[in-house]
Protein backbone atom coordinates (compact mmCIF):
# COMPACT_ATOMS: atom_id res chain seq x y z
CA UNK A 1 0.00 0.00 0.00
CA UNK A 2 1.11 3.50 -0.72
CA UNK A 3 -0.04 7.39 0.17
CA UNK A 4 -1.24 8.86 -2.68
CA UNK A 5 -2.77 11.65 -1.18
CA UNK A 6 -2.22 14.16 1.82
CA UNK A 7 -3.01 17.36 2.29
CA UNK A 8 -2.58 19.39 5.43
CA UNK A 9 -6.48 20.23 6.97
CA UNK A 10 -6.48 22.14 9.95
CA UNK A 11 -4.67 22.89 13.25
CA UNK A 12 -6.20 22.56 16.84
CA UNK A 13 -5.58 23.63 20.75
CA UNK A 14 -9.19 22.43 21.99
CA UNK A 15 -11.57 19.25 20.79
CA UNK A 16 -13.87 21.70 19.79
CA UNK A 17 -11.49 22.39 17.09
CA UNK A 18 -10.57 19.10 15.99
CA UNK A 19 -12.02 17.35 12.68
CA UNK A 20 -15.21 16.77 12.85
CA UNK A 21 -16.25 13.38 10.87
CA UNK A 22 -15.23 10.04 11.55
CA UNK A 23 -12.34 9.11 9.80
CA UNK A 24 -9.58 7.24 11.80
CA UNK A 25 -6.92 9.03 13.27
CA UNK A 26 -2.98 8.12 13.82
CA UNK A 27 -1.12 9.63 16.21
CA UNK A 28 2.58 10.62 16.07
CA UNK A 29 3.98 11.84 19.42
CA UNK A 30 7.55 12.34 21.19
CA UNK A 31 10.00 14.52 22.50
CA UNK A 32 11.25 18.28 20.79
CA UNK A 33 13.26 17.69 17.87
CA UNK A 34 12.85 14.04 17.32
CA UNK A 35 12.05 13.95 13.81
CA UNK A 36 8.05 13.93 13.55
CA UNK A 37 7.55 16.22 11.17
CA UNK A 38 10.28 14.93 9.10
CA UNK A 39 9.10 11.47 9.63
CA UNK A 40 5.03 12.35 8.10
CA UNK A 41 7.06 14.00 5.53
CA UNK A 42 8.88 11.02 4.19
CA UNK A 43 6.24 8.97 4.70
CA UNK A 44 3.79 11.31 2.25
CA UNK A 45 6.58 11.28 0.14
CA UNK A 46 5.79 15.22 0.63
CA UNK A 47 9.11 17.42 1.32
CA UNK A 48 6.69 20.50 2.81
CA UNK A 49 3.81 19.05 3.95
CA UNK A 50 4.64 19.42 7.81
CA UNK A 51 6.95 22.55 8.54
CA UNK A 52 10.25 21.43 9.83
CA UNK A 53 12.14 23.42 12.35
CA UNK A 54 15.24 23.41 13.57
CA UNK A 55 13.88 25.11 16.79
CA UNK A 56 13.00 22.76 19.11
CA UNK A 57 9.32 23.15 20.40
CA UNK A 58 7.89 24.92 17.77
CA UNK A 59 5.02 23.15 17.16
CA UNK A 60 2.21 23.77 19.89
CA UNK A 61 -0.65 22.77 17.71
CA UNK A 62 -2.17 19.54 17.05
CA UNK A 63 -1.78 19.23 13.41
CA UNK A 64 -4.18 16.95 11.35
CA UNK A 65 -3.73 16.08 7.54
CA UNK A 66 -5.92 13.73 6.14
CA UNK A 67 -4.24 10.92 4.36
CA UNK A 68 -5.75 9.61 0.64
CA UNK A 69 -9.12 10.54 2.02
CA UNK A 70 -9.76 8.18 4.26
CA UNK A 71 -7.85 8.71 7.48
CA UNK A 72 -5.62 11.13 9.41
CA UNK A 73 -2.22 12.11 10.61
CA UNK A 74 -2.30 13.77 13.83
CA UNK A 75 1.10 15.68 14.61
CA UNK A 76 0.83 16.54 18.38
CA UNK A 77 3.13 19.15 19.84
CA UNK A 78 6.89 18.00 21.14
CA UNK A 79 7.21 17.41 24.65
CA UNK A 80 10.04 17.48 27.05
CA UNK A 81 11.97 21.06 25.73
CA UNK A 82 13.82 22.53 28.65
CA UNK A 83 13.89 25.84 27.29
CA UNK A 84 10.32 27.04 27.61
CA UNK A 85 8.38 28.02 30.57
CA UNK A 86 6.96 25.75 33.41
CA UNK A 87 3.67 27.64 32.41
CA UNK A 88 3.94 26.65 28.70
CA UNK A 89 5.21 23.03 29.36
CA UNK A 90 1.76 22.61 31.41
CA UNK A 91 -0.36 24.29 28.55
CA UNK A 92 1.20 21.52 25.73
CA UNK A 93 0.55 19.07 28.19
CA UNK A 94 -2.94 19.57 28.34
CA UNK A 95 -3.19 19.92 24.62
CA UNK A 96 -1.84 16.31 24.24
CA UNK A 97 -3.83 15.22 27.27
CA UNK A 98 -6.88 16.80 26.25
CA UNK A 99 -6.43 15.13 22.65
CA UNK A 100 -5.44 11.91 23.82
CA UNK A 101 -7.82 11.05 26.32
CA UNK A 102 -11.47 12.25 24.43
CA UNK A 103 -10.63 11.24 21.03
CA UNK A 104 -12.56 7.89 19.82
CA UNK A 105 -11.26 8.41 16.45
CA UNK A 106 -7.59 7.85 17.78
CA UNK A 107 -6.40 4.12 17.74
CA UNK A 108 -2.75 3.86 16.69
CA UNK A 109 -0.02 5.57 18.13
CA UNK A 110 3.21 6.20 16.75
CA UNK A 111 6.16 6.97 19.87
CA UNK A 112 8.94 8.69 18.19
CA UNK A 113 12.56 7.90 20.01
CA UNK A 114 16.01 9.61 18.98
CA UNK A 115 18.38 6.38 18.73
CA UNK A 116 21.44 8.42 19.57
CA UNK A 117 19.20 9.26 23.27
CA UNK A 118 18.53 6.81 26.33
CA UNK A 119 14.10 7.66 27.00
CA UNK A 120 13.35 10.27 29.00
CA UNK A 121 11.42 10.32 32.16
CA UNK A 122 8.58 11.81 29.35
CA UNK A 123 9.17 9.11 27.15
CA UNK A 124 8.75 6.41 29.73
CA UNK A 125 5.40 7.93 30.69
CA UNK A 126 3.92 8.54 27.13
CA UNK A 127 4.95 4.97 26.89
CA UNK A 128 3.21 3.46 30.03
CA UNK A 129 0.47 5.67 29.44
CA UNK A 130 0.14 4.66 25.77
CA UNK A 131 0.08 0.89 27.34
CA UNK A 132 -1.91 1.73 30.03
CA UNK A 133 -5.03 2.95 27.97
CA UNK A 134 -4.96 0.17 26.00
CA UNK A 135 -3.94 1.96 22.23
CA UNK A 136 -2.21 -0.23 19.08
CA UNK A 137 1.50 1.20 19.03
CA UNK A 138 4.82 1.20 17.89
CA UNK A 139 7.67 2.81 19.09
CA UNK A 140 9.51 4.36 15.86
CA UNK A 141 13.17 4.85 16.40
CA UNK A 142 14.47 7.96 14.23
CA UNK A 143 17.35 9.12 12.88
CA UNK A 144 19.00 6.05 12.83
CA UNK A 145 21.48 6.83 9.92
CA UNK A 146 23.58 8.75 12.70
CA UNK A 147 24.82 5.13 14.23
CA UNK A 148 26.50 2.45 12.60
CA UNK A 149 25.00 -1.13 12.68
CA UNK A 150 26.15 -2.30 16.42
CA UNK A 151 25.68 1.43 18.05
CA UNK A 152 21.80 0.89 17.24
CA UNK A 153 21.54 -2.58 17.84
CA UNK A 154 22.92 -1.01 21.27
CA UNK A 155 20.37 1.87 21.02
CA UNK A 156 17.42 -0.56 20.53
CA UNK A 157 18.38 -2.85 23.68
CA UNK A 158 18.53 0.19 25.59
CA UNK A 159 15.37 1.48 24.42
CA UNK A 160 13.50 -1.91 25.43
CA UNK A 161 14.90 -2.31 28.54
CA UNK A 162 14.33 1.45 29.77
CA UNK A 163 10.95 1.08 28.41
CA UNK A 164 10.18 -2.37 29.49
CA UNK A 165 9.07 -3.69 26.10
CA UNK A 166 8.21 -7.10 25.49
CA UNK A 167 9.46 -9.11 22.59
CA UNK A 168 6.16 -8.75 20.37
CA UNK A 169 5.88 -5.20 20.65
CA UNK A 170 6.47 -3.48 17.66
CA UNK A 171 9.81 -1.55 17.94
CA UNK A 172 11.13 0.13 14.14
CA UNK A 173 14.19 1.94 12.90
CA UNK A 174 13.58 4.59 11.06
CA UNK A 175 15.78 7.02 8.63
CA UNK A 176 13.96 9.74 6.29
CA UNK A 177 17.43 10.20 4.71
CA UNK A 178 18.10 6.74 3.28
CA UNK A 179 13.86 6.03 3.54
CA UNK A 180 15.24 2.95 6.09
CA UNK A 181 12.05 1.40 7.92
CA UNK A 182 9.39 3.59 5.71
CA UNK A 183 7.74 0.48 3.88
CA UNK A 184 8.00 -1.61 6.78
CA UNK A 185 6.35 1.62 9.30
CA UNK A 186 3.69 2.12 6.08
CA UNK A 187 2.75 -1.70 6.02
CA UNK A 188 2.24 -1.22 9.80
CA UNK A 189 -0.27 1.10 9.39
CA UNK A 190 -2.27 0.05 6.65
CA UNK A 191 -2.74 -3.53 8.81
CA UNK A 192 -3.75 -1.61 11.54
CA UNK A 193 -6.32 -0.10 9.47
CA UNK A 194 -7.91 -3.05 8.07
CA UNK A 195 -7.82 -4.62 11.24
CA UNK A 196 -10.00 -1.86 12.01
CA UNK A 197 -12.28 -2.13 9.22
CA UNK A 198 -12.54 -5.63 9.36
CA UNK A 199 -13.87 -4.85 13.17
CA UNK A 200 -16.28 -2.06 12.80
Amino acid sequence: MEIKQAEFIKSAVTPNQYPEDDRVEIAFVGRSNVGKSSLINNLTNRRKLVKVSSTPGKTKLINFFLINNSFYFVDLPGYGYAKVSKQEKLNWSKTIEAYLLNRPQLKNIMLLLDCRRKPTEDDITMYNWIKHYGYDSTVVVTKSDKLNRSELMRSKKIIKETLGMNDDEKLILYSTLKKQGREELLNGIFESLKEIEDNM
